[in-house]
């Protein structure tokens, strides 16, 4: 059994929890008056990643979540917390 693995949609709330982590990293950056430039520049993210993560088009990796968190200065729970964004 080789082959191309099977894509499997995501289910609407991992969905809706993905739309809301991309609000509360939004939130973060604005709230700390940095552009999305000074995020990526921070990271290290290429540009698509960090506009496909922040507009929820994209699942982030953890690594890059601690990434972000780090560039924006707040702890990882504030991004990822349950709840309504900030």
């Amino acid at each position: 059994m080789g082959g191309v693995p099977r894509v499997i949609p995501p289910d609407p709330r991992l969905l809706e929890r993905r739309r809301r982590i991309a609000a509360q990293i939004r939130a973060a950056r604005l709230y700390a008056n940095l552009s999305q430039q000074d995020v990526i520049v921070r990271t290290g993210l290429d540009r698509s990643t960090y506009q496909a993560i922040e507009a929820a088009r994209s699942s982030p990796l953890l690594d890059n979540l601690l990434r972000i968190a780090d560039a924006i200065g707040v702890p990882l729970s504030d991004l990822v917390r349950e709840g309504p964004p900030a």
